[in-house]
């Protein structure tokens, strides 16, 4: 469990700081407020995790933990956008994937954004 932890925690670190990089420099690069930056790392780790996700060590890829150290490291900390569409996909092969994951998606967003707006709402109430 710790050797998860730390492969995980290295995936992180790379990932959150390539985020960081990669973000910055397309914000700097086309000028404007739209936050282009953010939809270029998101589209950008769903296409990684994607990939990672798919490499199993039954088919010549990569042994479980690396591909932990990937999906769950590197992509999560790239953007958890990729966790969540790697989810949604998950979810689309039960039998009642659609509806299920239509739900997900549903809540994630509603809820997200609700909790957004509260965290908000809390901090101007200390102003």
């Amino acid at each position: 469990m710790i050797k998860d932890v730390l492969l995980v925690g290295v995936g992180s670190f790379v990932g959150g700081s390539l985020r960081m990089l990669i973000s910055k420099y397309v914000q700097l690069a086309i000028a404007g407020s739209f936050p282009l930056g953010t939809i270029v790392v998101n589209v950008l780790g769903c296409f990684l995790i994607g990939i990672f996700s798919s490499l199993s060590s039954d088919n010549g890829g990569v042994s479980p933990a690396v591909r932990l150290m990937l999906t769950t490291g590197f992509c999560g900390g790239f953007t958890t956008f990729s966790t969540f569409m790697n989810e949604h996909a998950t979810l689309l092969k039960g039998g009642d994937g659609f509806i299920i994951s239509s739900l997900y998606i549903i809540a994630s967003l509603a809820l997200g954004f609700i909790a957004l707006l509260a965290g908000r709402h809390l901090v101007m109430s200390f102003h």
